[in-house]
């Protein structure tokens, strides 16, 4: 299928999206992004039934008392249910996590609802990351689960916390903190694997040395291993991409952030997880791979790219097809142009120990679109999922029509 802008007939600019897909009728595919069409930044939903052809949209309401969102993440449980995180806020104050549900496939949905209240700037719970299983191996399956940073007011040290629900989102248990209070720390990861494990991922910034680090949960995010007073489980060590990268006229924010994929098919992988992230480890952003059977033990990371050595490959995305095992990363790309972007995928069928990349994008984009000046955003993120069984679906932002537009393609 070729490319479908899913916001062109949409005014104002549309970005960090967001897509998950019904395991159960894959022509209903559900994707959120930051929405300023009506003038201000909020939550834009957009719905497909026939496979990700059309889409429609809407913005969803407001919880009372704030003006804006952003970072929204979507996912799935059966039957027909959608679960979307959001970060509500103020004038970049009172950061608040909420979660909308709809039990069908988009059509209505509950009111917001709070997951943790933020109090001006000396609260700010920011970037929320959703996670639901729907592992079929699972006694936990239906669970929800969603990360976030609350950030100190100084804005240089953060803590990821965790919290969960047993009823899809209508109500959220207690935080628990992920992570030591003192470091540089920005989006969690979060992905549910074969028996129901709870992974959260996340790379440590700041002074000292830049590990990626992980913590596991194998009873439904009661609790979780190591206990945060014994730190979290070392996965890699990472060397952060500068922002913004060193390309002519490219002002825009790139953060190192770790995704996370796990494999719950009943294939010769099944029970695997996998952590991707952007990388300068090799004088330019590269996408970097490791791979576990356990979420402790953890291989050496590898480039899976195949992209020239100085181009610059960011913002990636991980989806493992819950039937076959296939590995998909999505990431954004100057490999074709030097400048131009496109989005491609590396797609491996052997657990990671192999890639074959493509490009996904059918148009190269300028990420400053027809400003004058270079732009200082283009989101933080893209994500990619899988359509039953076995394709890509995957949403990232481009300005093929000099706005920033939501584009669908596999």
């Amino acid at each position: 299928m070729a490319n479908v802008n899913v916001t062109a007939g949409l005014p104002g600019n549309h970005f960090e999206p967001s897509v998950a897909v019904n395991e159960l009728d894959p022509n209903i595919l559900c994707a959120v992004a930051v929405d300023s069409s009506t003038g201000t930044a909020l939550t834009g939903f957009y719905r497909s039934v026939d496979g990700g052809a059309t889409w429609s949209s809407t913005i969803l309401p407001q919880a009372p008392g704030f003006m804006s969102a952003e970072a929204p993440t979507i996912d799935y449980t059966f039957p027909d249910t959608f679960i979307i995180a959001v970060h509500f806020f103020n004038e970049f104050e009172d950061g608040t996590i909420a979660t909308y549900t709809t039990f069908d496939n988009g059509l209505t949905f509950n009111p917001p609802v709070i997951v943790q209240r933020g109090y001006g700037l000396y609260v700010h719970n920011d970037e929320p990351f959703l996670a639901v299983d729907r592992s079929p191996s699972s006694p936990y399956r239906g669970n929800a689960y969603v990360g976030y940073t609350p950030l100190f007011y100084s804005g240089t040290n953060a803590a990821i916390f965790f919290q969960r629900s047993v009823d899809q989102g209508l109500s959220w248990e207690p935080a628990q903190r992920i992570s030591d209070p003192r470091g540089d720390l920005e989006r969690a990861a979060l992905i549910v694997g074969l028996a129901g494990e709870v992974y959260v991922g996340y790379i440590q910034l700041g002074s000292g040395p830049k590990y990626a680090y992980i913590r596991v949960s194998q009873d439904g995010g009661v609790s979780f291993n190591p206990p945060v007073t014994r730190g979290a489980t070392f996965l890699a060590s990472t060397v952060p991409v500068p922002s913004p990268l060193p390309v002519p006229n490219y002002n825009f924010r790139v953060q190192t952030n770790l995704a996370l994929g796990a494999d719950i098919s009943d294939g010769p992988f099944a029970g695997f997880v996998y952590a991707v992230w952007n990388d300068f480890r090799l004088g330019y952003a590269d996408i970097f791979f490791s791979r576990s059977p356990d979420g402790l033990l953890w291989s050496q990371p590898v480039s899976i790219t195949g992209a020239p050595p100085g181009s610059q490959n960011f913002s990636p995305s991980i989806t493992v097809s819950p039937t076959t095992g296939t590995v998909r990363v999505i990431y954004y790309t100057n490999r074709l142009d030097g400048f131009l972007l496109d989005v491609f995928v590396a797609e491996s069928i052997n657990s990671g120990l192999s890639f074959a990349n493509r490009r996904v994008s059918d148009v190269s984009t300028n990420p400053n679109g027809n400003s004058p000046i270079p732009t200082a955003l283009i989101g933080d993120y893209i994500t990619a999922a899988t359509i039953f069984p076995d394709t890509l679906a995957a949403v990232w932002n481009d300005t093929r029509l000099n706005k920033q537009d939501v584009i669908f393609g596999n």
